[in-house]
């Protein structure tokens, strides 16, 4: 048994959710998303589970050349780009793909004297404001694109939704219209679906859509659980009880006095806190699994340590297992609790956690 806290990351669930993209989007390649070391799954773990995955996709340089280091050999794209000339014969050596989306990247490229051509993927910014050439940029962008002998023939044409976790929000049309109007005359093969717009926007689909979140089992849209669009959690954090209690009517738990019994029952302490990556903020009432049943977050989240209610005549031992999120407990519901969203939650789980990777697993 882990004196840690345990993530265990279920590969068997990773590759039925990519198969459930591949359901929705048939037509499709899957430009699998795996930035922020795969969602804080593990990076090199989760694009050996995704194999079937066309081609993978991580936002930064050094995440690229951990993949290769491990040996994935599969089409790797860098969502950031690459940020100066200097990295572009490292992009040709280790046959890394790079967006482009500023004047900067563009003219590194027309100024390269490299042994051999990159492939572009040439982002346009729709609406989403954050990456991409304006759209009265773009016939230049792609032009000079065709133009540039360090650039391989059949640029690949790419924007990104800010509002498709939103069904049927206007932005989102405005998007999709803007892009297919500057894309119409073009041969090139397109991307514009994320998470979001794979289920509830087939229509933008395109050549390649690009799954992040919904790999790992989580549902990209609001108030929704991934279980209702046939996807499997992939990961279980679990720790154990290690400490039990009671507590009388009108006492406090935890610092500041946060919480007050309004009768006396029994208060169990859990081992995890937000040094492991729990959420500081989440609130009173915030469910966990605990053996079999849901008791409640009480008192304030510590740095090693949470309290739940066990109730007047709890049944638990010292030892039981308690899921913070998981098969059991839809890590949704725990996002909403503590004002946040799965993304983030996946993504602060720290070191002292132990990661364990398990096949064959039923959800």
């Amino acid at each position: 048994m882990s004196r840690r806290p345990v993530a265990q990351i279920n590969l068997a669930a990773l590759a039925h959710n990519l198969r459930r993209v591949q359901q929705l989007a048939p037509a499709s390649k899957v430009l699998a998303v795996l930035k922020a070391n795969a969602y804080g799954h593990g990076l090199v773990r989760v694009a050996q589970a995704l194999a079937e995955a066309d081609a993978f996709a991580v936002a930064r340089i050094d995440e690229a050349l951990a993949l290769r280091t491990a040996g994935v050999v599969k089409p790797i794209v860098l969502l950031e780009g690459f940020y100066e000339a200097a990295e572009l014969p490292v992009l040709l050596a280790n046959n890394l793909q790079t967006v482009v989306h500023n004047e900067l990247q563009l003219q590194a490229l027309e100024q390269a004297e490299l042994e051999g051509q990159l492939k572009i993927w040439l982002k346009i910014d729709t609406g989403m404001h954050r990456l991409g050439v304006a759209p009265e940029q773009f016939a230049e962008f792609y032009r000079r694109l065709w133009q540039c002998s360090a650039v391989q023939p059949g640029i690949r044409i790419m924007s990104h939704f800010s509002c498709a976790d939103f069904p049927g929000s206007a932005e989102t049309v405005q998007q999709l219209t803007l892009f297919k109007q500057l894309c119409a005359d073009k041969a090139e093969q397109q991307s514009l679906a994320n998470s979001a717009a794979i289920i509830s926007l087939p229509q933008s689909h395109g050549d390649w859509v690009r799954p992040g979140l919904m790999l790992h089992g989580i549902s990209p849209l609001p108030q929704q659980h991934g279980q209702l669009h046939l996807l499997q959690p992939v990961m279980r954090l679990s720790s154990r009880l290690i400490a039990m209690r009671q507590v009388k009517q009108g006492e406090t738990v935890g610092y500041g006095g946060h919480w007050r019994a309004s009768t006396a029952t029994w208060i169990g302490v859990i081992a995890i806190g937000y040094g492991d990556g729990y959420p500081r903020h989440a609130r009173n009432n915030t469910p966990v699994w605990l053996e079999g049943r849901e008791v409640k977050l009480v008192g304030r989240v510590s740095m090693d340590m949470i309290t739940v209610d066990l109730g007047q005549s709890p049944t638990e031992n010292l030892g039981a297992e308690a899921v913070l999120w998981g098969p059991e407990l839809a890590i949704e519901r725990v996002a909403e609790c503590a004002d946040t969203i799965p993304y983030e939650l996946l993504c602060n789980i720290t070191p002292r956690v132990d990661y364990q990777y398990v096949t064959n697993v039923a959800n």
